[in-house]
């Protein structure tokens, strides 16, 4: 089963030495819940991501866990979770589409609230898959591996003189 495939994830965890209990620990979480969906790893230039769909599709996610390259943050978030209810007001995010809570510690994780979430992205994701064949059962698939990894925070760009003058 896919909860016991972990050596690709521990060699991508092996930067955040810090993070690597809680993102096991929600890594978990998850799969106590759905232990039929899969598992998509993308070790990216700015971060880890890794999160559950019913097929390997990265539009069908229905949850992620995201560490930063820089920030080390961890993030639980929702590929759709613009979609989501969030009666609470818990979900961070201003965007058309992705919303995430920050994950501080084991403790502060609000994880009955989050199942309710979790649930509910699950049957959005679902209903996204328009053709049942697309449907796997319990793969852990390594989606991209990027080469280069962000090693420092990079400053905002300025705005130049010309852009000033137009304003």
């Amino acid at each position: 089963m896919s909860k016991d495939q972990t050596k690709d994830l521990l060699k991508f965890l092996k930067p955040f030495p810090d993070q690597a209990e809680i993102v096991l620990w929600l890594r978990e979480f998850v799969w106590d819940l759905y232990p039929k969906a899969n598992e998509l790893i993308y070790d990216n230039y700015n971060a880890l991501a890794f999160g559950w769909s019913p097929t390997d599709k990265v539009g069908h996610t229905f949850c992620s866990i995201a560490i930063g390259r820089t920030s080390k943050n961890i993030h639980f978030g929702f590929y759709w979770g613009s979609e989501l209810s969030d009666p609470e007001k818990l979900l961070i995010g201003e965007g058309n589409q992705y919303r995430y809570t920050l994950v501080i510690s084991k403790k502060d994780f609000p994880q009955a609230y989050i199942k309710k979430l979790v649930k509910e992205a699950y049957t959005n994701s679902l209903a996204k898959v328009k053709d049942p064949k697309q449907i796997k059962e319990g793969l852990t698939i390594v989606k991209s591996i990027s080469p280069v990894k962000r090693t420092k925070k990079v400053p905002a760009k300025k705005k130049s003189a010309k852009k000033k003058l137009k304003k």
